[in-house]
């Protein structure tokens, strides 16, 4: 009984000790593209369109940079905020850079800020890529996961304060509406709010169109853009 007690704990110290390097192991597995400078996240934080506020979305897309091998660029997420308490809003298209921006297979997206904002940019199913060079089940999946957040109008501008369109400005998982894009630039209808990578529909739902459950309702799971600002 003694022996078949020592070999547990035995075994159990082995497991321990490799734990550090199983963990390490599933890191460098990841996917590396460390010339990537364009991606969406390939899933969201969890909590619907509460990212923790711009900070908090930028951090994320910083992280899954980092796992991709790309973390040593500064990484922005493609949202606006809109006026609040006093501080004025940011323009999605003013934070990412100048570009040009690339994906993961080296697939340049488009050259500039203009550019990505113009009907010229070459974002679509095959080219909106996640993190790890996956596409985002689009229309004609099940479930379909092709809305992004954005907060934004088409030409990447806030929206001014009368309605909430970026979910209290990220912070919210219940009552509010976010501006959302669709990533592989399909929708029910051929027209150009459907088309639109960043200004197609706001969120909505029956927990008051933030939370996960709501943008799941619509063809999202909470996902967005993220931009290699330099």
């Amino acid at each position: 009984m003694k022996s078949v007690t020592r070999l547990g704990v035995m075994v159990s110290a082995v497991i321990v000790s490799a734990a550090p390097w199983l963990e390490a192991t599933a890191q460098q597995q990841a996917p590396q593209a460390p010339n990537m400078t364009f991606f969406v996240t390939g899933a969201g934080p969890g909590k619907g369109a509460d990212l923790g506020g711009i900070e908090g979305a930028d951090r994320y897309c910083q992280q899954l940079a980092q796992q991709a091998g790309a973390g040593s660029k500064t990484w922005r997420a493609y949202l606006s905020t809109q006026a609040a308490d006093g501080k004025p809003a940011m323009n999605a298209r003013d934070r990412i850079g100048r570009g040009p921006w690339q994906n993961f297979k080296g697939e340049v997206v488009a050259q500039s800020v203009d550019d990505l904002h113009s009907d010229n940019n070459k974002l679509n199913a095959q080219t909106a890529l996640t993190e790890r060079g996956a596409k985002i089940p689009g229309m004609g999946y099940t479930p379909v996961r092709h809305d992004a957040l954005t907060g934004s109008q088409a030409d990447g501008r806030a929206f001014p304060v009368e309605e909430d369109r970026t979910c209290r400005n990220w912070t919210s998982s219940t009552q509010g509406s976010a501006m959302l894009g669709h990533i592989d630039r399909t929708g029910l209808r051929d027209d150009s709010a459907s088309h639109s990578w960043n200004s197609s529909h706001p969120s909505r739902g029956p927990d008051g169109g933030c939370s996960q459950a709501d943008l799941r309702s619509t063809g999202g799971d909470g996902l967005f853009y993220c931009f290699a600002a330099q």
